[in-house]
């Protein structure tokens, strides 16, 4: 089935040649919050031989504006205020990877170890949204967005790669607390997200170095068609994604110090550099649009990038 009627609506420019923009520093993670024990078993399994500080990834912002993180090894959450600070808000044993804002203030968090649960940062309390799938438990979890209806999608990469492409998409629907499955044939399925209508879902194809694009609500029966939205080259790959108002698509390329910003059909607009760090992870827009905010977990730092006009 064609998909060519629910293409989004092109910009009203012919596309120019993409911008270069380097990013500025907006705060790094204080000392006093530097993690000083020793490496735990995640540590050990990604960065073999390192001892980390944080592994900082899952950029979402709250209704107030202010920027939430995981550390991804030692189970905290952090928020940034506006003016650069930093707040731990919560730990527990888990491996966060991933925050969506849900509309009561509460996050929906994507747990490699304990799979999708929910987070109340008024009272502390945590509940599982779901823990396993069939009575089988995740391979391991990557991000979670919600869509505007208010389903919530997330991403099972596990250690999924092109030797092993299992990789998978679920989405939990609103008022559901059975998972459904959408795609299970990914080489490390990462970021997700969805276009501002929500008609689109963009995921984040680590291992396979693009970003690929599906209907959310697809015709077919068993698994829906998706294609390539963007290929990338260099670091690891896409790693974290986010979508602006215009539908202009932000990718975060691990291990490269970069970032993209792609408009709704796809083609590129904005190169953006970091001055310092490859381990870009992750991102979001501004409340307002005009910059984007970049993760970078190898110094724990947040970029941040003014994007003009397109």
């Amino acid at each position: 089935m064609s998909q060519a009627g629910r293409d989004p609506t092109p910009p009203s420019a012919v596309p120019t040649p993409p911008r270069d923009i380097v990013a500025t520093l907006f705060s790094r993670l204080p000392p006093a919050l530097h993690w000083t024990g020793e490496p735990n078993d995640w540590v050990r399994t990604t960065r073999p031989g390192q001892r980390l500080h944080s592994f900082l990834e899952g950029a979402c912002l709250d209704a107030r504006g202010d920027l939430w993180l995981v550390d991804v090894p030692y189970g905290r959450l952090l928020r940034i205020d506006a003016d650069g600070a930093w707040h731990l808000m919560h730990a527990y044993d888990g491996e966060p990877h991933g925050l969506a804002l849900r509309p009561d203030g509460s996050f929906a968090v994507a747990d490699y170890r304990h799979g999708l649960i929910a987070f109340d940062p008024a009272t502390g309390a945590r509940e599982t949204l779901c823990g396993r799938v069939n009575t089988e438990s995740f391979r391991g979890l990557g991000d979670v967005k919600r869509a505007p209806n208010g389903d919530l999608w997330f991403t099972d990469p596990g250690r999924s790669s092109l030797s092993d492409p299992t990789g998978r998409l679920f989405r939990l629907r609103a008022g559901e607390t059975r998972p459904e499955l959408v795609l299970a044939n990914l080489p490390y399925p990462n970021g997700v997200a969805l276009s501002p209508d929500g008609v689109f879902v963009y995921v984040a194809v680590t291992r396979g170095q693009a970003v690929w694009r599906l209907l959310a609500d697809a015709p077919d029966p068993v698994f829906p068609m998706a294609g390539v939205f963007a290929h990338l080259s260099g670091g690891l790959g896409p790693d974290g994604l986010a979508v602006g108002p215009a539908g202009q698509v932000a990718v975060a390329q691990a291990q490269a110090g970069r970032a993209y910003v792609f408009d709704a059909l796809g083609d590129l607009i904005f190169r953006i550099f970091l001055p310092e760090g490859r381990w870009t992870t992750s991102l979001a827009f501004s409340a307002d649009a005009r910059s984007l905010l970049i993760v970078e977990a190898q110094h724990g730092a947040v970029w941040r990038a003014a994007l003009p006009p397109f």
